[in-house]
């Protein structure tokens, strides 16, 4: 949920415009139509005034801005019923095309099936004639992203225990046919405990075995190699490769390829050549080998890999295996009588919970259950403060709804090099990551710019590291500012490609 995106990416949804820019303005957001809800009396012992001054959609308080985009902004929000902290992601539906609408939706029925303790939650949607809110689990922890630049490298026992979490979410996809496509550090959040939360899925779909997808998506620095060739493929793959990328980040503190401009990248990633560090384990390089595989079909599956011996180093009692999502839990007769005394009916509850309705109803079953914040004195939320929480009235007709500025860090992180020793498969060195630099996010570009990007692209996208220890010198490839990889939409209908990854070179 930062308010910074990545390092320069090539994202082509299938004809999806999606984008993740600065330069958000507020929707007006136009008068709606009561919540069903609204006659039904909540109790009424009032909260402070100073709450009540915050702007607030439906029963969330909103809070400060924690990311912007062109035609979206999040808002770090709190469920007044609960107390709990959420996230809600606030879309402009008059600033999206029919096709890019049909993507965002798509996105929202695909986080409503994945339910994995590794996969950001989504808790509710809010929809208006103009604006559609998306009320989602918050990872206070950051960005893995933002983690890397603050401490360096991980350990490999610590970098274990994430990439187990990461594999464990995205094994959990591809066995409900859906991929990714946009794995990377930036979209890969923690929580309070530090655990693994994916994150966005605007460029995730559903595939059938024996369908091809033919949407080029990815950041370039985690794009399969396939996806620079431009070939079809079958969906999980891209998110295997990207994988490999991740886990060489987090060991090694900078990425496997990289490049002055995305030609330069292309070509690496296409030799599929990488730096061993000589501080990396003989397993760990070997995972590696799994997983930066040139060829999609000789790539490791997630299956394969769950069993590979680096990844259960130390869990030899607990060997990784597929996330068995278990039986919904809508009888917690606890929650159920807290929100009966908060005014809602119990049919309506069954009703939310067995339709899985994305509702305020399912918001706050869902809610209840959740780790309780902290207030001060060390206090959480009992049932019976619960119960005096009241609802706000709807606000919905706001169009006011101003947050303290969010502010933008910004670090540059650099590293002494030591001699390395090369992979099997590795041929000349690659020269090592320079830096991962914090700035605001970069626009988004459309197809017809793509001469101007790719020229910026040289100046903006370059070896990146994220501060590794005084373990790496500068790269030869010297260049100004780098970004976060930054998202490019896809350009043409689907099956067609007019990036520069597949036109130009």
């Amino acid at each position: 949920m930062s308010a910074r995106t990545p390092l320069p990416t090539v994202n082509e949804r299938d004809t999806e415009n999606h984008t993740s820019v600065d330069g958000y303005t507020e929707p007006h957001i136009p008068p709606t139509k009561s919540s069903s809800r609204q006659n039904i009396p909540r109790c009424r012992n009032s909260i402070t005034s100073a709450t009540d001054e915050q702007p607030h959609i439906g029963n969330y308080r909103l809070q400060k801005t924690i990311g912007k985009g062109n035609f979206a902004k999040v808002k770090l929000a709190r469920h007044v019923l609960t107390g709990r902290e959420v996230a809600v992601k606030i879309i402009d539906k008059t600033q999206l095309n029919p096709t890019s609408l049909q993507k965002l939706f798509r996105e929202v029925r695909i986080m409503k099936i994945l339910n994995h303790p590794n996969i950001v939650k989504l808790f509710e949607v809010i929809e208006t004639e103009k604006t559609l809110y998306l009320v989602m689990e918050y990872a206070s922890g950051g960005e893995v992203f933002d983690y890397l630049v603050a401490h360096g490298r991980m350990k490999e026992k610590e970098a274990r225990a994430k990439f187990r979490q990461i594999v464990s979410a995205v094994q959990y996809c591809h066995q409900k046919c859906i991929v990714h496509r946009d794995l990377k550090a930036e979209n890969l959040l923690l929580d309070a405990d530090m655990n693994i939360k994916i994150a966005d899925f605007g460029f995730s779909n559903e595939f059938t075995v024996g369908n091809k997808l033919d949407t080029f998506c990815g950041s370039p620095p985690y794009a399969a190699p396939e996806l620079f060739q431009g070939k079809k493929y079958d969906g999980p793959e891209v998110d295997v490769w990207s994988l490999g990328v991740i886990l060489y980040t987090l060991v090694s503190g900078s990425l496997p390829f990289d490049g002055q401009n995305l030609k330069e990248l292309r070509e690496r990633v296409l030799r599929g050549k990488y730096r061993i560090p000589f501080y990396m384990s003989t397993d760990c390089e070997n995972l590696l080998k799994k997983l930066l595989v040139l060829n999609p079909i000789k790539r490791g599956s997630l299956e394969q890999i769950m069993k590979d011996r680096w990844m259960n180093v130390g869990h030899e009692e607990e060997e990784l295996k597929p996330y068995t999502e278990p039986e919904p839990d809508f009888n917690d007769m606890k929650r159920i009588d807290i929100m009966v005394t908060m005014g809602f009916a119990r049919d309506e509850i069954n009703d939310a919970l067995i339709n899985q309705k994305y509702d305020e109803v399912m918001a706050t079953y869902i809610l209840l259950g959740r780790k309780p914040p902290e207030f001060e004195g060390g206090e959480s939320l009992s049932s019976g403060s619960l119960c005096q929480r009241s609802r706000p009235s709807s606000d919905l007709n706001n169009s006011s709804l101003q947050s303290p500025a969010h502010l933008k860090v910004q670090r540059s992180i650099s590293a002494n090099q030591k001699q390395r020793r090369f992979s099997d498969h590795a041929g000349p060195s690659i020269p090592p990551a320079v830096s991962y630099t914090k700035r605001p996010q970069a626009n988004s570009v459309e197809s017809e710019q793509k001469e101007e990007w790719d020229k910026d692209l040289a100046r903006k996208l370059g070896s990146t590291t994220v501060g590794s220890k005084s373990e790496m010198t500068a790269s030869p490839l010297v260049g100004p500012e780098r970004k976060k990889s930054s998202t490019i939409p896809s350009c043409g209908a689907e099956g067609t490609c007019c990036l520069p990854i597949c036109s130009q070179y």
